[in-house]
């Protein structure tokens, strides 16, 4: 079975492609099969939220309504003009409202779930990471706290100016700096 990563882009683009191109197969072949429209609207949802890249979990439940209403426009009943075909549309979208529920159920179900293993993961990854690196300085140093010289502490040591004229130094006070210039 192919394993793309989609992006945001790609998914909301395949599944909007798949949904009409569908849509009108089912209009050509079964005369609009609101049921197996329904059904492959699951399984194009289901493919979307696994397909989705991960660092986009919240694309699926997005795209997935927009597609389902864009895939019925073929299979809607209409009448004459825009205002029938719009009213067609909603028709449709209003007595097939459970399988646009349910499609965008399995898509938030799938994203959501992919998040949380992806969070758990990092989650893991960077706990193990502290315990590594807390057994490897720890027995370096002899297994005992971390302690820095003064000298190693952030924002001292020779980089840093100190003395009279420092920033932080007696003369930073504006009275004292008049004080040393006009000497």
């Amino acid at each position: 079975m192919p394993n793309p990563r989609l992006t945001r882009l790609g998914g909301g683009l395949f599944c909007g492609a798949a949904m009409v191109t569908l849509g009108c197969l089912d209009r050509l072949l079964l005369g609009a099969s609101m049921t197996l429209y329904g059904g492959l609207f699951l399984l194009v949802s289901a493919l979307t939220a696994v397909w989705v890249r991960r660092g986009d979990p919240v694309t699926p439940p997005v795209v997935v309504p927009i597609a389902f209403a864009a895939g019925l426009l073929p299979l809607a009943e209409s009448g004459d003009g825009l205002a029938g075909r719009l009213a067609g549309l909603v028709t449709a979208l209003a007595t097939q409202a459970g399988w646009l529920y349910g499609g965008t159920l399995v898509a938030g179900a799938l994203a959501t779930g992919r998040k949380i293993r992806l969070m758990k993961r990092r989650g893991s990854l960077r706990g193990s990471l502290r315990g590594s690196f807390r057994g490897t300085l720890g027995r370096s140093l002899g297994g005992g706290p971390v302690r820095l010289r003064p000298s190693l502490r952030p924002g001292t040591g020779p980089d840093r100016p100190h003395g009279p004229d420092s920033p932080d130094g007696p003369a930073s006070d504006p009275q004292r700096r008049l004080a040393r210039d006009a000497v």
